[in-house]
């Protein structure tokens, strides 16, 4: 794979968390407008009963909403999405809820930009913060890598056009992308609509017998109550926006992610 492009937590990143912040390890999610946020509740409640946690959540996940501005899943408005002025707009309110790392928890608006793009784009994010960053597009990386596969199907909401941007982007991670599916949806509004039975069936269209796992990248799309059933009916790791993107925060703040199935194969992984 290529490499990790997002900084760990260090001593220095502790200096600069707020002050009002708690020693529960704390993730931030910048996530852009409104239609799957819903999840992030979930996956913190599923990793504190995986975790066994009966006094609160062992790891908190809170969320600002960034602007969105035209919701579309087009390249030009991908990018202003993804620009570094309506990132760091939200910024302050993370930190004043204790973040300890921020994750960009947007798939499309992170890799329009190309790996490069993209790269920068979380630099910018980690110096604007103080924190260490990262965004879902370098979640995925990592969580191919984590899981040992190197064969991967796409199976995207998005236009064609914007899942061979995401194919390139995997590619330049070091993943061998063997198929690609889209389902030309324009709108993250539209995709936050679908429940189990349209994620089920984008999950089995995009899958290919010659991969060892099959992405669903956009952080849109309600996923979290589904992941071990995807991999059930398709027996193989799925990985999911919103799952990758939980996973990618606890790396930064290296917080051992709980054994918990329910969150699939990623999160049922050894050390």
């Amino acid at each position: 794979m290529a490499d990790s492009v997002t900084t760990r937590r260090t001593a220095a990143d502790a200096a600069t968390a707020p002050s009002g912040a708690t020693s529960t390890p704390t993730v931030g999610f910048l996530y852009p407008g409104f239609s799957a946020e819903d999840d992030y509740p979930r996956l913190e409640a599923m990793l504190a009963d995986a975790a066994g946690d009966t006094t609160g959540p062992g790891v908190r996940l809170p969320l600002v909403h960034t602007d969105i501005g035209e919701d579309a899943h087009r390249v030009d408005a991908l990018l202003e999405m993804g620009s570094a002025a309506r990132l760091a707009a939200r910024v302050a309110d993370l930190k004043g809820l204790g973040a300890q790392a921020v994750v960009w928890a947007c798939t499309s608006a992170s890799f329009v930009y190309g790996y490069g793009g993209a790269r920068e784009q979380v630099r910018e994010l980690s110096a604007v913060a103080g924190l260490p960053a990262s965004s879902t597009s370098f979640a995925f990386a990592h969580a191919i890598e984590d899981l040992g596969v190197e064969r991967v199907a796409v199976a995207a909401t998005y236009p064609d056009d914007v899942a061979e941007l995401f194919a390139a982007f995997l590619k330049t991670a070091g993943a061998e992308v063997v198929a690609r599916r889209a389902s030309g949806i324009i709108t993250a509004a539209e995709v936050g609509t679908w429940g189990r039975d349209e994620v089920l069936a984008l999950a089995r269209a995009g899958d290919h017998p010659d991969a060892e796992a099959v992405l669903l990248p956009d952080t849109a799309l309600h996923s979290a109550a589904y992941i071990a059933e995807l991999e059930s009916a398709l027996g193989k790791p799925v990985l999911t926006a919103n799952q990758v993107t939980a996973r990618e925060g606890l790396r930064l703040l290296d917080h051992p992610a709980p054994h918990c199935p329910a969150l699939g194969r990623l999160f049922s992984l050894v050390g």
